[in-house]
């Protein structure tokens, strides 16, 4: 098998993976997110956290290709991460305000590697994804300080990342299929 099928190979298995954890995570966080609680808590830090595992599986299997981007993000990841432990321990708007911020920067981060990855086929979901990721974020800080501002809101957001990333894998699927 060829290193660029390898790549697809390794990255279609991640896309699909990354489905599953954030619709089980958007589950999750719908069910407990209603207030800032140890659960709903640990669930906000877990969710960086398992976006840094998979940037660094990404980083390994696809030989450093995507160049620097995916260590920018193993780092906006870990220090969102870190925020998110010291912003629960607040309220639900300092928690909404670091989790919209790397939402925007690692939703940047996304359409950029989308781009470098392009020829690989399948990274449309991608791109749009990371340019949601960023509209996204820019609400979540903007809504952080309303009445009722909730954590739920984000568990809407893991369910369409999910989708966007079951799309790729399924297009990334498809286009290997055609090239075969």
């Amino acid at each position: 098998m060829s290193a660029p099928a390898t790549g697809t190979t390794h990255l279609r298995s991640l896309y699909a993976v990354r489905f599953g954890f954030a619709v089980v995570w958007a589950a999750a966080l719908a069910a407990t997110g209603s207030s800032l609680n140890a659960v709903s808590g640990t669930l906000l830090v877990a969710y960086p956290l398992f976006d840094l595992a998979a940037a660094v599986y990404d980083h390994r299997t696809s030989g450093g290709r995507a160049g620097g981007l995916l260590v920018t993000n193993m780092a906006l990841s870990l220090l969102a991460a870190a925020g998110l432990a010291v912003a629960t321990t607040s309220d639900i708007a300092a928690a909404l305000r670091v989790w919209g911020a790397w939402a925007i920067t690692a939703g940047a981060v996304q359409l950029a590697v989308a781009l470098r990855r392009r020829s690989l086929g399948g990274q449309w979901p991608m791109l749009l994804s990371g340019g949601i990721s960023v509209l996204a974020g820019a609400g979540f800080v903007a809504g952080a300080g309303r009445d009722g501002a909730a954590l739920t809101p984000l568990a809407g957001y893991a369910t369409l990342g999910g989708i966007f990333f079951l799309a790729s894998a399924l297009r990334m699927r498809q286009t290997s299929a055609q090239t075969i």
